[in-house]
C-alpha cells in the first residue's frame, strides 16, 4: 500500500517508538510531536495534521485504553496498522559511563517491561518519566552525568546520545501494534446510513487496496445472551474474529463497549454482519478497514 508523505501527529517527542513507527509506515513524512494524546487526535480532526499513528495495543501490557476510548469518541478512520519490534536502550549523554549510573528514567511501561535489568543492577533507581525519547532528551539537555533513559535506538539518533547497554527488554518477543488514523471528508449521510450506525460508505475514499481486516467497538443492551448473539453474526458468515474486548464506557458507569477486530474487508459478509450486529445493538462504530499487518 502506497501512502502519500504528509505530517503526521504522534503522541510523545521525536525519537519515541510512535516516531519510527511513523517514518516506517510513511516514509519521508514530517513529525509532529504532541505532549498529549487528546492533542494528537484534536489535530486530526482539524486537519492541522493530515495523520496520526498511536500505538493501540503492546504484546505485553496489552492496550492502550486511552487511546481505545478516543478511537470510539473521535471522528477518526484506521487506515492501516504496523508491528513494531520494542527494543529498549540504555541511553546517556556522550562521555557518560555505564558505572556512573544511579539512576535510568523511562516510561513506566518501558521500566516495567525491564525488571531483570534492575534486578542486576540494585544500585540504579528505577526512576518514572512522561516519555522514552523524552527521558533520553532530558538527560542529554541537563547533562546528567549520573542519570540515563531507556527508549530505543531512533531517540540516541534524535539527542545524539550513546548507548550503553542494548536490549535490556526481559522479553524478547515484546511487540506494538500502531494504528495509522485519518479524518474522513465531510460529507451528507443518506437516510439509510442515518438508521445504521455501522455504515462504513462514509469512509470508502480511506479504505486501501487489500484491506482485510474491520475494526469495531458496539455496545450491546444488559440482557440475557445479548453477547451470544453479537457473537453469532460473525460466526454464522464464517467471519474470524481476531481480538475481543470490553472496556468501561465513558460517562455510564458500569456500561461496556466491546472492541473486536476480524479478518474480512469491505465486502458483502462483512456489511451483512455488520448490519445485523446493528439489530442486536445500541450502536456499532466501525474504526477502520485496512490490511492486516
Amino acid at each position: 500500500m502506497k501512502i502519500p508523505a504528509t505530517q503526521v501527529a504522534i503522541q510523545g517527542e521525536r525519537g519515541s517508538f510512535s516516531h519510527e513507527a511513523a517514518e516506517r509506515m510513511l516514509p519521508g513524512c514530517s513529525i509532529l510531536a504532541c505532549a498529549r494524546s487528546a492533542e494528537v487526535f484534536d489535530r486530526v480532526e482539524k486537519r492541522s495534521a493530515s495523520a496520526a499513528v498511536i500505538p493501540i495495543e503492546n504484546s505485553l501490557a496489552g492496550t492502550v485504553a486511552e487511546h481505545a476510548d478516543l478511537l470510539v469518541a473521535r471522528d477518526v478512520f484506521i487506515q492501516a496498522e504496523f508491528r513494531l519490534r520494542i527494543v529498549h536502550n540504555v541511553i546517556a549523554a556522550p562521555g557518560v559511563r555505564f558505572s556512573a549510573l544511579r539512576r535510568v528514567l523511562s516510561h513506566p511501561v518501558a521500566l516495567d517491561q525491564c525488571r531483570d535489568f534492575f534486578r542486576l543492577h540494585p544500585n540504579i533507581e528505577a526512576v518514572p518519566f512522561y516519555d522514552t525519547a523524552g527521558s533520553v532528551k532530558h538527560v542529554i539537555a541537563d547533562r546528567l552525568l549520573d542519570a540515563a533513559g531507556i527508549a530505543g535506538r531512533q531517540a540516541a539518533r534524535e539527542y545524539s546520545g550513546r548507548i550503553l547497554q542494548a536490549g535490556i527488554e526481559d522479553d524478547k518477543r515484546n511487540f506494538t501494534r500502531f494504528l495509522l488514523i485519518r479524518k474522513p471528508q465531510a460529507r451528507a449521510a443518506n437516510a439509510r446510513e442515518k438508521r445504521s450506525s455501522a455504515s462504513a460508505s462514509r469512509y470508502q475514499h480511506l479504505i486501501p487496496l487489500g484491506a482485510n481486516k474491520t475494526s469495531i467497538a458496539y455496545k450491546l443492551k444488559n440482557q440475557p445472551g445479548a453477547l451470544f448473539k453479537s457473537l453469532s453474526v460473525f460466526a454464522l458468515r464464517d467471519i474470524s474474529l481476531s481480538k475481543i474486548e470490553s472496556r468501561p464506557l465513558r460517562g455510564r458507569p458500569w456500561e461496556y463497549v466491546f472492541y473486536a477486530d476480524f479478518l474480512r474487508g469491505d465486502d458483502e459478509p462483512a456489511r451483512n454482519a455488520l448490519r445485523h450486529l446493528g439489530e442486536v445493538a445500541e450502536f456499532v462504530k466501525v474504526l477502520g478497514i485496512y490490511p492486516a499487518a
